[in-house]
């Protein structure tokens, strides 16, 4: 069986942070060279949706972007309404005898940096990693292969990012886990080594959920969870569990699917249920943490979602009816949110 509650001697914060950061250059370097951004919003304070409608550019990737600049310190927010900071005014806004745009200009063509421009006007995710032989990312999950590399990919990082999740987490006497959407179930199986009255399930859809099969019975954890196929947008959340997880879920997917998926966990949790979610989490004024706000612009890019602040899902739940909201750290710039169904 793999111990999964074992840490590791060396702590490999900066290496997740290279890999989750890595598009946020393209996505400036986007907004200097091909909108000229900062020079516009210099002469134009404006709020969110006159940026987008001046600009002719879709809701949430400015949202991202606009998230990305005030964490980095190149936008301040004031009243809702954003304007230039001094170093974006001296560096990045033309006439100024500082001006980066030429510097920035000389990467113009680099194909993510093309892709981020395509986004923010059409909204619509890129191809996984910007190549062309590859679709957008919920439709390549549709492809074994892929969905196998892809999973691959996920449960490497799980290992470690589990194991912080299973220590973070206080199941308050219950037992039963639904891990929705659980990829590889590397957070099942790591819930449950730290938590051994817990049993867990994996819910996933084909073929993802065979790669799961194959992964937790290789690890040695067959005998505590298990896996039941299904969809999560359109099957019922099954019965039966007090504990549901999104790990690494919800960013996937804009404001309305997260509701309505909260919707269904609220609806199939019992009273005194508990709801985790696992993922990179903002601060409520979204001026950082900077490492999430990086993270979110490779979502943007591929996904249908981002990362939310801890406000947005306050809202959301209240909205759902959860209670009791929990914000614990985990590991890697990760953190667990906590809520309650009353």
């Amino acid at each position: 069986m793999l111990d999964l509650t074992r840490d590791p001697s060396a702590d490999p914060l900066r290496l997740y942070r290279y890999r989750d950061g890595i598009y946020a250059v393209d996505l400036l370097n986007a907004a200097v060279v091909h909108l000229d951004f900062f020079t516009w919003l210099a002469a134009h304070p404006s709020d969110a949706a006159t940026i987008c409608r001046e600009l002719q550019l879709a809701a949430r990737p400015v949202d991202v972007m606009l998230t990305l600049f005030k964490a980095n310190g190149f936008v301040r927010e004031e009243n809702g309404v954003h304007h230039v900071s001094e170093v974006a005014r001296e560096h990045l806004v033309q006439g100024s005898p500082w001006f980066l745009g030429p510097y920035f200009g000389s990467l113009k063509d680099r194909p993510v940096t093309l892709d981020m421009l395509k986004v923010l006007r059409t909204d619509k995710p890129a191809n996984w990693g910007s190549s062309k032989s590859e679709k957008e990312w919920s439709k390549a999950m549709e492809d074994e292969d892929f969905a196998r590399r892809f999973t691959a990919a996920m449960d490497c990082r799980g290992i470690y990012l589990g194991r912080a999740v299973a220590k973070a987490l206080q199941p308050g006497g219950r037992t039963q886990l639904l891990d929705i959407a659980g990829g590889s179930g590397i957070y099942a199986c790591a819930i449950a080594a730290g938590h051994p009255d817990v049993q867990a399930t994996v819910f996933e859809k084909p073929p993802v959920d065979l790669v799961a099969a194959r992964h937790i019975a290789e690890r040695g954890y067959a005998a505590r969870v298990d896996v039941r196929p299904g969809d999560m947008f359109s099957d019922p959340l099954p019965a039966g569990y007090d504990m549901h997880l999104f790990s690494n879920v919800l960013h996937d997917w804009d404001t309305p699917v997260v509701r309505q998926l909260l919707d269904k966990s609220f609806a199939a949790l019992p009273p005194g249920g508990l709801l985790v979610i696992h993922d990179m989490h903002l601060h409520t004024d979204k001026t950082g943490p900077l490492p999430v706000a990086e993270y979110s612009v490779i979502l943007m890019h591929s996904t249908e979602g981002k990362c939310y602040s801890l406000g947005e899902l306050a809202e959301l739940f209240a909205q759902v009816g959860f209670r009791e909201l929990k914000h614990t750290l985990t590991a890697a710039d990760r953190s667990i949110v906590t809520a309650v169904k009353p």
